[in-house]
């Protein structure tokens, strides 16, 4: 690109357009981004662009803050290869991205301007360069998922991305921007490198030029300061800086004064710069070069594949309750962990399964109910599903306490061997008995048996002491066990059963000896009544015998 003084400025075409290649789709519920491929192929595919590098430079920020007005000038630095005369004149209007005053959101979606421009570097190479216009940040209109995908496609697609902003770098922008490039950089494979090249801060409307000067060198000094990592600086803002720092491989800042009451407030204000301040003018002019001349060109390196697609933003409102919900859910498993630790967790000893059973059911309503006591954000429909996760992962803590508590059954650490003997004892009254009986074939198959069995246990003994060989012990207990369940279990089973059946028969037939009386058996309070007493005879009652003459 050589500068030129006597050069004509040239214009703007009419053919030459901006094109949307990112559109989206607001009548949807899920707010689709669509990419447009065959515009962006007719953009990008020409012949004399094919295989070039090139440099893809996009502003991006909050709407309605002049970013489409500053494409513009862009443009005619361009058009016209950086010449001295590249605003062209005074009373000419800024054409090419539409732009315009007001509240209203203008710039939708993702457009790219239509003529791809080729400028020479110094090193001799021929570089495409493409200007990208982005829909601004934070309308109402868009959805925080929209704002960051936007954003993250900007700086996942661009070499250089220009930053702008207002008045000052503020802390929210900084925010902002760590939330943005944290939701691209996990779009993005993990290279090891900083994942964006150059990110250039643009500060509008620079209100302190009394403590740092307009332009690059005041703006880097702005920059600097509010990067600065201090050492007594809180760990979120530390933290904050350090990861933006880590996010690009090159950073730096401009400072550009207000361009003028005029411009802010006249509704027809159509870019005309005799009607834009004349120091605003001045430093746009430095501007433009450090940014668009040959010299300073980045060239887009190529990225490592990146994925189908992209991950979930949430609204600040979203985490909040979220993270409420969370802590709601924390709390209530904690007290069920509390509570069961204090039942059956530890060294507390073997419990009853169905003791187990009732208890857990009644810390679980514990739990429940001190998940639903705390006040939580976003309603019911919100904590609907945490109260469901915390069903989940209490049911899940309930199978490990089950395991836990059935470990300490004596019975069933010993269930293997006692299971072994049975069977070893079994077959011995049956050897003796087959014996008996003169039946050799089924006496020595017995003793066969026995000795297997013994051979069996032995190597048991071995490798629970050892710990070695621990598969075939998980199978010498699947087998016991077996045995044991389909066996001896079933066996005993209905000796209990018969057992109860008949001490119930026999603790009826009492009851109903006990309730039932004998006729042959006289009554003992009817006796003392019916009997006189002598001693009433004697004392209380006169005799009334016949008297005795003396």
């Amino acid at each position: 690109m050589s500068v030129e003084e006597d050069k004509p400025v040239v214009k703007i075409s009419v053919e030459d357009r901006p094109v949307q290649i990112v559109k989206i789709d607001d009548e949807s519920e899920t707010h689709n981004f669509i990419l447009d491929e065959e515009a962006l192929d007719e953009i990008l595919g020409r012949d004399e662009i094919r295989d070039k590098p090139i440099c893809i430079i996009s502003v991006a920020g909050a709407f309605r803050k002049g970013k489409s007005f500053l494409l513009n000038f862009m443009l005619r630095y361009l058009e016209n290869q950086g010449s001295e005369e590249w605003m062209g004149p005074e009373e000419g209007h800024l054409d090419g991205f539409h732009w315009r005053g007001g509240m209203e959101r203008d710039t939708t979606g993702i457009l790219m301007w239509s003529k791809i421009f080729l400028v020479k570097t110094p090193t001799g190479r021929e570089v495409a360069v493409a200007l990208v216009d982005t829909q601004g940040s934070f309308d109402a209109s868009s959805t925080v998922r929209d704002c960051a995908t936007i954003f993250a496609l900007s700086l996942m697609t661009s070499s250089v991305l220009v930053y702008n902003i207002f008045n000052n770098i503020q802390e929210d922008d900084l925010q902002h921007l760590h939330f943005f490039t944290e939701y691209g950089r996990l779009a993005l494979e993990d290279s090891g490198q900083a994942p964006f090249q150059k990110l250039q801060f643009l500060v509008r409307d620079w209100q302190y030029p009394y403590e740092e000067p307009y332009g690059a060198e005041g703006g880097d000094n702005v920059l600097q300061k509010q990067l600065q990592v201090g050492e007594n600086m809180h760990l979120e803002l530390a933290t904050l800086r350090k990861g933006l720092s880590s996010c690009f491989s090159e950073m730096s800042n401009f400072l550009l004064p207000h361009p003028g009451r005029h411009v802010a407030t006249n509704p027809n204000f159509k870019g005309n710069l005799n009607q834009i301040d004349e120091e605003f003018i001045e430093h746009l002019k430095d501007f433009m070069p450090s940014l668009l001349s040959p010299s300073s060109l980045v060239v887009k390196a190529m990225a490592d594949k990146e994925g189908n697609t992209m991950p979930e933003a949430k609204s600040m409102l979203q985490v909040t309750i979220e993270a409420n919900n969370l802590v709601s859910l924390a709390s209530a498993k904690e007290l069920y962990i509390a509570s069961m630790e204090s039942l059956c967790g530890g060294e507390r000893p073997y419990l009853n399964l169905q003791q187990l059973d009732i208890e857990h059911r009644q810390i679980v309503a514990s739990a429940l109910a001190e998940f639903d006591s705390r006040k939580k954000l976003g309603g019911e429909e919100s904590s609907l599903q945490y109260r469901e996760q915390l069903a989940t992962e209490i049911e899940k803590s309930y199978n490990h306490y089950k395991a836990h508590n059935e470990s300490k059954n004596i019975f069933k650490a010993a269930s293997t061997p006692i299971t072994l003997f049975i069977m070893w004892f079994v077959l011995y009254i049956l050897s003796q008995v087959t014996s008996l009986l003169m039946l050799d074939p089924l006496a020595d198959l017995a003793s066969w048996l026995m000795w297997g069995l013994f051979s069996l246990g032995v190597t048991w003994a071995y490798i629970k002491f050892s710990g070695e060989f621990s598969e075939i012990g998980v199978v010498i207990d699947w087998m016991t066990g077996e045995v044991w369940d389909n066996c001896f279990q079933t066996l005993l089973n209905k000796a209990v059963e018969q057992g109860s059946e008949t001490a119930m028969k026999q603790a009826v037939t009492m009851m109903k000896l006990v309730s039932t009386p004998n006729p042959l058996t006289p009554n003992p309070t009817m006796n003392l009544v019916s009997t006189p007493n002598p001693k009433l005879n004697l004392v209380g009652t006169p005799n009334l015998g016949p008297k005795k003459r003396l």
